[in-house]
């Protein structure tokens, strides 16, 4: 089994700062789409709830390429395969613009987000091979900035632009970003990628996983982020379709909703280290079921587009309360396997995402949004709950 990155001569602010140039790139790539599903029904004949399934079209290659990018990178090296997803991305999301059918913008959002996969969770592995575990939830943090930075400016851009340069120019604005994520990690990690990497080995990668996969904390963990993705990003991509239906707008105000949710994530990443002084890792898990609860009651009320911005400002936070806490915790579930580990969590919460698109499109048609958005709220209550206790005994 290959040793785990030890190299710690960099400074974590520069390794953060690199790090987080891909980590924009790769957000900003995976929210433009959501503010557009009313202009994409339109331009390219498609029912808007066939439409919306494009971000299920992003999550799921994301989530399925877990397995394979972990130990991939484990073996060659983390820096080496972020940059050649970064090639990918870009390349996907430029030839987005010259999409002429549905069917084809499905096949490059999938290509696109399989691309994707390998950015964040791999950083992710990089920050626990180089910051000590006392320093990393508010090393993560820091990086989430630039990540939530991405979810903001994507969903935001997207629709307040729109009708400026249409939605192929916001594809072009997307591909811009993705080559600059990619000169910024190129740059920064290009004596890294000078050095020669390793070799990849299938029975090495199986034997880690089932490691892996036998510690209880890892099932906690894995099954915790599948179960919060269905319940908190489901309602997204509809949120467009559901602000036009009651007449409120279109891709501006849809995109401003949005953003409400990247917001609450900043407010999360600038204040997280007063937040574990005050209330610690177990108290936050609750803190961030209760308050993404509330949240997503308050949209299930479907009042004003205003109210839903404010909503999705509270459930940002309280996302990253839960979220940024199981990412730590993975971090350290198989030390010498981090990027494995960090891929199998990725694996179980875009696997999530993906879900929760279909399910919620059939809740909200089955029993309408308060009910639907109330079922997802009593889930996301009763994981944090849940979670805050087991993750203290779980070995």
């Amino acid at each position: 089994m290959q040793a785990v990155e030890t190299p710690r001569a960099e400074s974590p602010s520069r390794l953060i700062a690199v790090l987080a140039a891909g980590g924009f790139a790769s957000t900003f790539a995976g929210r433009v789409v959501e503010p557009l599903v009313g202009v994409l029904a339109r331009d390219l004949a498609s029912p808007p709830a066939t439409v919306a399934l494009l971000s299920t079209a992003f999550a799921l290659p994301y989530a399925l390429i877990q397995p394979v990018l972990g130990p991939v990178g484990d073996a060659l090296g983390k820096e080496r395969v972020v940059v050649a997803c970064l090639v990918v991305l870009t390349l996907a999301l430029g030839a987005c613009i010259v999409a002429d059918d549905i069917g084809t913008l499905f096949g490059l959002r999938m290509l696109a987000g399989a691309a994707a996969g390998g950015v964040i969770p791999l950083s992710l592995a990089m920050m626990g091979d180089r910051i000590p575990i006392a320093q990393r939830q508010v090393a993560i943090g820091r990086f989430l900035v630039a990540v939530i930075l991405g979810q903001l400016s994507g969903s935001t851009l997207a629709g307040l632009i729109e009708g400026a340069i249409g939605w192929r120019g916001v594809f072009g604005l997307a591909a811009g970003v993705g080559a600059s994520g990619l000169c910024g990690v190129a740059l920064g990690f290009a004596r890294r990628l000078r050095a020669p990497g390793g070799r990849f080995a299938l029975a090495p990668a199986l034997t880690r996983y089932r490691a892996i996969l036998r510690t209880p904390r890892a099932r906690v963990l894995f099954s915790a982020v599948f179960v919060e993705a269905i319940a908190v990003f489901g309602i997204f991509p509809h949120l467009a379709h559901l602000i036009e239906a009651r007449g409120e707008g279109g891709p501006k105000e849809a995109g401003l909703v949005l953003a409400g949710f990247a917001a609450g994530g900043l407010a999360y990443s600038l204040t997280v280290g007063l937040l574990l002084r005050f209330l610690g890792q177990t108290r936050m898990l609750m803190a961030g079921g209760a308050v993404s609860a509330g949240a997503l009651l308050v949209v299930g009320l479907a009042g004003s587009w205003q109210a839903d911005a404010a909503a999705l400002v509270a459930l940002g936070l309280g996302f990253y309360m839960l979220h940024n806490t199981f990412q730590v915790q993975v971090t350290e579930v198989a030390p010498e396997a981090r990027a494995s580990a960090v891929a199998l969590h990725a694996f179980s919460f875009f696997c999530g995402q993906a879900l929760g698109v279909a399910v919620m499109g059939l809740g909200l048609e089955a029993l309408g949004q308060l009910p639907a958005l109330a079922l997802c709220a009593a889930a996301i209550l009763v994981l944090g709950l849940a979670t805050a206790r087991r993750l203290a005994r779980a070995g």
